[in-house]
């Protein structure tokens, strides 16, 4: 009898999974990560990992499927937390969910795991996994979601062939509201339970009350630049190659304080993120105002009026090699090659056309349309259809 390992998280997606994985005749365990007790950060007195490994329990002791705890507070600390904090600090936009899957739930959580004897790791996922022959070698697919509101192979964008081998993914057939009814046949206390929302660590922390907490407040000005600005005249350029024009469209325009005017202050350009709205209580203007850009180094913010406004837009995006995954390595750009891919820079963005060219140093993603607040360290991922082929992280 094959053995599986599922994260069991106190949720309802992961609850059900389990069940799923019972009936289809697997040996099945449950894990409950515990991925932080840094208690000063919990602002509100409930301590959300307490409910949730609580009742990651008792839906274990329902199924009638072992159950136990596993501390990732320090690889969680180390992985994501230090980093996330490292990549605001340099005035980037972490994705802590889709790191927290690469690197914790299918490297640490998958270790120890496969160390307790399982053939699979199962996660409460809306995706899907296929599985190719090509050359005689397996190939592994990470599909989307049947449901296409809760399609989550984005966060999954990182995984590696080898993870993926070893990947269970039980609900990714299902919608959420079949999920919710299965979970309510069976009686399952997380049957009702409202979806996780803030860091996947956190539970109810809200991202900037943590950061908060840990990089400190630093008064600098807000700057409205005006659509009219220069800066934003397109220019009719003509170039001598194809890379030199997605250099130019994928360029990120470097703001001065005198493009516009002083607005009002804020209390640190880290806590701001392009495309942002709320959070700049700066009112009296025609339309509300948008992040456009921020500059850690200045401390400034950039904003513009309205969401069409054209600091908000571009057509091309950049990833370094370094920061360049393949989840089918088979499918893998040679320098120069070029491909139509469906791709999107955020969870939950529909899938937009696009095409990849592979230069020397990296690759680049043009857009048919113009993109609204392509932000620098979040992912891009691509898709042939419905599998999701690679991702990488914005520069």
């Amino acid at each position: 009898m094959e053995r599986v390992i599922i994260g069991l998280s106190g949720g309802v997606d992961s609850s059900v999974a389990a069940y799923l994985l019972k009936e289809q005749g697997y040996e099945v365990i449950g894990l409950f990560m515990k991925n932080w007790h840094d208690d000063s950060v919990t602002i509100s007195n409930e301590c959300p990992w307490l409910d949730d490994s609580n009742d990651a329990m008792l839906v274990a002791e329902k199924l009638g499927i072992p159950f136990q705890t596993v501390d990732l507070s320090e690889q969680y600390k180390e992985r994501i937390v230090d980093y996330m904090f490292h990549e605001y600090k340099k005035g980037r936009t972490p994705n802590p969910d889709v790191l927290c899957n690469r690197e914790i739930k299918f490297d640490v959580f998958m270790k120890i795991a496969l160390e307790l004897g399982a053939d699979y790791v199962a996660t409460g996922h809306y995706c899907r996994k296929g599985v190719i022959e090509k050359d005689n070698k397996k190939v592994y697919q990470l599909l989307a979601g049947a449901d296409d509101n809760k399609d989550q192979s984005y966060f999954l964008c990182q995984l590696s062939q080898q993870q993926l081998s070893k990947a269970l993914f039980p609900i990714g057939e299902l919608t959420k509201p079949e999920v919710r009814e299965i979970a309510t046949k069976l009686d399952l206390v997380t049957a009702e339970k409202k979806d996780s929302q803030g860091l996947c660590f956190i539970g109810k922390v809200k991202l900037p009350d943590f950061l908060q907490q840990q990089l400190k407040p630093k008064e600098g000005v807000i700057v409205e630049v005006s659509k009219e600005q220069d800066v934003f005249r397109h220019v009719e350029t003509e170039f001598n190659s194809a890379e030199e024009k997605l250099k130019y469209l994928s360029r990120k325009i470097d703001y001065k304080v005198d493009y516009g005017e002083i607005v009002g202050k804020h209390q640190g350009a880290h806590y701001f993120t392009k495309g942002q709205r709320k959070g700049l209580a700066v009112g009296g203007t025609v339309e509300p105002l948008f992040v456009i850009d921020t500059d850690v180094v200045e401390n400034v913010i950039y904003t513009g009026q309205g969401k069409a406004h054209p600091g908000l837009f571009k057509k091309a995006l950049f990833v370094s090699n370094e920061e360049l995954h393949w989840v089918r390595e088979d499918l893998k750009l040679q320098i120069d090659e070029t491909m139509e891919v469906l791709a999107r820079i955020r969870y939950r963005q529909p899938l937009q056309k696009a095409i990849l060219h592979k230069v020397d140093s990296g690759l680049y993603v043009e857009f048919e349309e113009f993109q609204s607040a392509i932000t620098e360290g979040q992912f891009v991922a691509w898709y042939i259809g419905d599998e999701l082929i690679g991702s990488g992280v914005i520069s």
